[in-house]
């Protein structure tokens, strides 16, 4: 049994189909991401699993559990990271995991988890006094202290800098250790990419391709290309006529050849860097996942502003 489903979700706001047939799956010990510019349906869709939203049409289950009419047996079993807020302002973020710690039968301890996502430092700062980057570590820890088997973050590295990233995907890497079924809401592919089993990317409230992160970026391409990235301005001349194929520079270091890939185009390409002293930092061979994910989706700018504004929930934990 899959640890979250959502077979044919369909939610509407009046006239406005938000969510329209939505069907997705997540197992114990993966990460799925839910990809798709503003306005896809990705939010909605996370909170009416999480039981926040009523279907129109279609079947949800989480943990085997309908989410809105089976709640309360849920809830304790459930960690949800909210994209912003949710904490009291004058709450420091000790004082926050104590008082959600009261929620849960076997809680974690709170030295446990400030020391895991790096808040010992500022554990009796009031949150309102937390930058944008340690309120985002405050949600998660909120979101892991009850031990959950299924978590929900909803854009988990917003404002989080890179020493946050680096600690975020490390929490989530343990998460998929011990068994924890992990759904999140992202826009930022890089993120996807790294943490990532499978992905799922949503438009106007449809699911347009699903799969593993190389599985979605093999299928973006017409045919196989050869990208690299090297330092900027490398005489893209004398790269095409060393390797008999056109050569572009899309710009800070990126290149494109104009051929389809094999051994010797490698083999000639390494060797050409070398003699000019020039790293051969990265060589893709199929398209990247943002081109398959912009082929998918469009432009932002031709999306709506948003998802419908986000239901106003009650405190984490409560029955």
């Amino acid at each position: 049994m899959p640890a979250v489903e959502c077979t044919d979700l369909v939610l509407r706001y009046g006239a406005t189909t938000a969510v329209d047939g939505v069907s997705l799956q997540a197992d114990a010990g993966e990460v799925v991401a839910v990809l798709g510019p503003n306005g896809a349906g990705k939010t909605t869709t996370i909170e009416t699993l999480e039981g926040y939203r009523t279907p129109d049409a279609g079947r949800v289950r989480v943990l085997g559990l309908d989410p809105r009419a089976e709640h309360r047996a849920l809830v304790s079993r459930i960690g949800v990271m909210l994209q912003s807020g949710g904490v009291y302002p004058m709450l420091s973020p000790r004082r926050a995991l104590e008082l959600f710690r009261g929620y849960y039968p076997d809680p974690e301890p709170t030295d446990a988890l400030l020391e895991l996502v790096g808040l010992r430092a500022v554990e009796s700062t009031p949150w309102r006094h937390l930058s944008g980057g340690e309120q985002q570590r405050v949600s998660l820890a909120l979101a892991l202290v009850g031990r959950p088997e299924v978590v929900f973050l909803d854009e988990p590295t917003a404002g989080v800098d890179p020493e946050g990233r680096i600690g975020l995907r490390a929490i989530i890497s343990g998460l998929r250790e011990r068994g924890t079924c992990v759904l999140m809401a992202t826009h930022e592919l890089t993120e996807a990419e790294r943490l990532a089993d499978r992905m799922v990317v949503v438009g106007a409230g449809r699911v347009l391709a699903h799969g593993t992160p190389a599985q979605l970026a093999e299928a973006g391409g017409d045919r196989p290309s050869v990208r690299f990235t090297s330092r900027a301005g490398l005489d893209t001349a004398a790269i095409a006529a060393a390797l008999g194929a056109g050569v572009v520079e899309d710009g800070n270091g990126t290149y494109t050849l104009d051929t389809e890939p094999s051994p010797r185009l490698t083999a000639d390409l390494a060797t050409w860097l070398a003699d000019h002293d020039a790293a051969l930092v990265e060589l893709r061979t199929t398209a990247s996942l943002e081109e398959t994910y912009l082929s998918l989706v469009g432009s932002d700018n031709d999306k709506p502003d948003g998802d419908p504004a986000p239901v106003r929930r009650r405190i984490r934990g409560t029955r």
